[in-house]
């Protein structure tokens, strides 16, 4: 049984979604602020995390960074707000997905089978020791530093692996260009984050069937990257 969390202060609507989400077999529980439901999250003892926006004691967006940078599961984010700034800094953060109120309870539902489904895939997809990560396609051995999509071997730049190994170790999470070149480059963002884009290119041009149209390397606009499981 999946165990899922569920930080959000609108104790009617937090029951709504519970209630829906039992009914299909999961665990749901239920914390209403903000500090409380961040250490209840850093236990580790959830496999997805419904998150709300606006929160008392912390917010959602801090909630999610700290969450993030400590775990990979699947977070998806709530809130009344429409503009597209509130979505953009969500996913920034690594939000894996992003929900509007009013919302259906069904749509919710689907939407959180659909990420623990690609958590699982991903998790199945690697050995028991993690030298192999495999999505689809692509299998990256982390020990050889060798990529293969679809049996063929792909000769990457040292750079354009470190690239795809860091975005693959954390699928659907959107990074922004600023810090893959923090992380890949070693340098503040300050620096030419351009690099990033002309690497991102090589390699869809390398491990895309159509780099017009990818399906691994997603462009977030306005945020950065992501690859997609």
């Amino acid at each position: 049984m999946k165990n899922i969390l569920i930080i959000e202060d609108e104790l009617a609507i937090a029951e709504l979604q519970r209630d829906y989400l039992e009914s299909h077999g999961y665990s749901v529980r239920i914390e209403g602020r903000g500090d409380k439901g961040l250490e209840l999250a850093l236990t580790g003892k959830y496999d997805l995390l419904i998150l709300d926006v606006m929160l008392p004691k912390l917010d959602g967006f801090e909630i999610c960074r700290v969450v993030r940078n400590a775990l990979e599961l699947p977070v998806l984010m709530v809130t009344s707000k429409k503009e597209d700034i509130d979505k953009i800094r969500g996913l920034g953060l690594g939000a894996d997905d992003y929900i509007t109120k009013p919302f259906s309870p069904s749509e919710l539902v689907a939407r959180v089978k659909a990420h623990l489904s690609r958590y699982d895939r991903l998790t199945s997809g690697q050995s028991e020791r993690g030298q192999f990560i495999q999505i689809r396609g692509l299998v990256i051995d982390k020990l050889s530093r060798r990529v293969t999509i679809h049996e063929q071997e792909v000769m990457l730049t040292s750079k354009e692996y470190d690239l795809l190994l860091l975005l693959s170790s954390h699928p659907n999470r959107v990074f922004q260009k600023e810090e893959l070149f923090e992380r890949i480059w070693g340098l503040d963002s300050n620096g030419d984050v351009a690099t990033v884009t002309v690497h991102i290119r090589r390699l869809r041009e390398k491990i895309e069937h159509d780099p017009s149209n990818p399906q691994f390397i997603e462009t977030i606009w306005g945020v950065g990257y992501r690859l997609k499981v």
